[in-house]
């Protein structure tokens, strides 16, 4: 039977105040399944487009934390050590930075890794040429 679950983009926005962003990657939560999961999928060449000469490195370093702290994992820091609901609210809570979480969506899946993979696929990896 499915189950719900809640994601969210996680979005590059270099300049707040010119409000344009590149999508880098999906956390998706499913609690009856005791899920949480994040996966990041950052083009820098894509950021460099709206945010040239942008530290890219930095970037990336700030987004390798996001599925540490979803998993749990002590290299995420303090916030890692932290329930999964609690890292889950952490993670999609609304911030003003570069790195930022979109609304958060629902959805139903069979198998929540499934739907991260399928949710990065669609929604922030660059459409395939046909």
């Amino acid at each position: 039977m499915p189950d719900s679950f809640d994601y969210a983009l996680i979005r590059v926005v270099p300049r707040v105040e010119r409000g344009e962003q590149i999508n880098a990657g999906v956390i998706v939560s499913c609690p009856t399944r005791a899920y949480l999961g994040a996966r990041i999928a950052f083009d820098p060449a894509r950021l460099l487009a709206i945010a040239p000469g942008i530290d890219t490195d930095e970037v990336a370093l700030a987004l390798a934390s996001i599925p540490l702290i979803a998993a749990g994992d002590p290299r995420g820091g303090p916030i890692a050590a932290l329930p999964r609901s609690e890292r889950f609210h952490w993670l999609v809570a609304p911030r003003s930075a570069i790195i930022q979480p979109s609304v958060v969506h629902t959805g139903i899946c069979d198998e929540p890794e499934a739907a991260l993979d399928d949710l990065l696929e669609r929604l922030v990896k660059p459409p395939r040429a046909r």
